[in-house]
């Protein structure tokens, strides 16, 4: 898969900056005063200092049983790559908006998901599945 960009606001830098790099482990690349390049798991993330963010949730969906907040982003990680970032983060007293659980259980595209938002209020899912095949499976679907 090819990495993707991001660019998301922040109304603080710094605060911003020290999230993702001490709380994700992402490394700082290039930078500007007003934003900052990381290296989120394999992909370019910008944050983007601006002044009039607004870091209110937008919506959100029901999933599972579950008020799934949009809009959010993330990354999928290896089965036990998910099990050392939830322990990274409960390790820093992380709060989540959404615990780490299993959705989807026993079905078609079984997974492992957290939800978590930054300083800014930018909400991120971190997702794991057994089968990283399921990604894009589809349920069984009828012939009627």
């Amino acid at each position: 898969m090819s990495p993707f960009h991001l660019a998301i606001p922040v109304d603080d830098l710094s605060a911003a900056a020290l999230f993702y790099e001490h709380q994700l482990g992402c490394v700082r690349g290039r930078e500007a005063d007003d934003w900052i390049d990381l290296n989120f798991f394999g992909h370019q993330l910008v944050l983007h200092q601006v002044t009039d963010h607004s870091s209110s949730v937008r919506g959100s969906n029901p999933v599972d049983g579950e008020d799934i907040p949009v809009p959010h982003f993330g990354v999928v990680l290896e089965w036990e790559a998910f099990d050392g970032l939830v322990a990274q983060l409960n390790a820093a007293g992380q709060a989540f908006l959404i615990e780490p659980c299993t959705r989807f259980k026993g079905e078609v595209g079984e997974q492992r998901t957290c939800f978590l938002s930054d300083p800014c209020g930018n909400v991120l899912e971190f997702k794991s599945f057994k089968d990283e095949a399921m990604l894009f499976a589809r349920g069984i679907e009828s012939d009627d």
